[in-house]
């Protein structure tokens, strides 16, 4: 008997073999960490901080997009097209105060390391727009890291999630088809890659997605979990 809730399974038509998660806003809140280091890098440059309010609408598409919607101080900001050193001087103090607080506020939301220990039995992937640099000691501090065979960062290929590349390359990976696979995460890009990719997704309404409930958004997950451990078969 699978430990996935029969409302997961109802998804496909055949028992997952793979899951993949994102991890911002599903696995972690890293929002104030993230935030600090924007207002680190902001005044640096000559502007005013954001605060954690905009820095959550700002995540989810990685971390030059987020530098470029904090320098405009707009949700759109990512659509820019600054003078490239502009924008280096203040990515690279981004990097530089984002690596030293990396875990000084973040954790893991309620439910995830005992439903990952649960989820053991079947292939796990994290797929995220966050830069290796930052993922790969996330994880290792958390103490997650071994609970996935596949970890694909937003600077490994060519395209990011909203684009259904990463879930396709994880995909290989695992040796698992897109009729056997679940996509988990909080956002519309994590929906979008998802309905690409043809992997069913289930969205968490708990996490950032721009700051708008993912509920309403016009791309549309199967199924929408209030709390991570709503995965799990509730005998298991």
């Amino acid at each position: 008997m699978s430990v996935l809730s029969p409302q997961v399974l109802e998804l496909l038509k055949e028992e997952p073999k793979a899951l993949l998660f994102d991890l911002d806003g599903t696995l972690i809140d890293s929002v104030p960490d993230l935030a600090a280091a924007i207002d680190v890098m902001l005044p640096s440059v000559g502007r005013q901080t954001a605060g954690v309010e905009k820095v959550v609408r700002w995540v989810g598409n990685g971390a030059p997009a987020l530098v470029k919607r904090a320098l405009a101080d707009d949700d759109d900001g990512d659509l820019i097209n600054f003078a490239e050193d502009e924008f280096n001087r203040a990515y690279e103090v981004f990097e530089f105060a984002y690596a030293k607080r990396l875990t000084h506020a973040t954790g893991l939301y309620p439910g995830v390391l005992d439903t990952l220990a649960k989820l053991s039995g079947f292939k796990l992937a994290l797929i995220t727009n966050k830069p290796r640099r930052f993922t790969v000691p996330l994880l290792s501090s958390l103490n997650i890291e071994h609970y996935f065979q596949c970890v694909i960062c937003g600077d490994d290929f060519e395209h990011k999630k909203p684009h259904p590349l990463p879930l396709q390359q994880a995909l290989k990976e695992l040796k698992a088809e897109a009729s056997q696979a679940l996509m988990i995460g909080d956002s519309v890009s994590d929906v979008k890659a998802a309905n690409a990719a043809g992997v069913a997704a289930v969205a968490l309404t708990y996490g950032y997605n721009h700051g708008a409930p993912i509920e309403e958004a016009e791309a549309k997950a199967g199924l929408y979990l209030n709390a991570f451990d709503q995965l799990l078969d509730a005998s298991s």
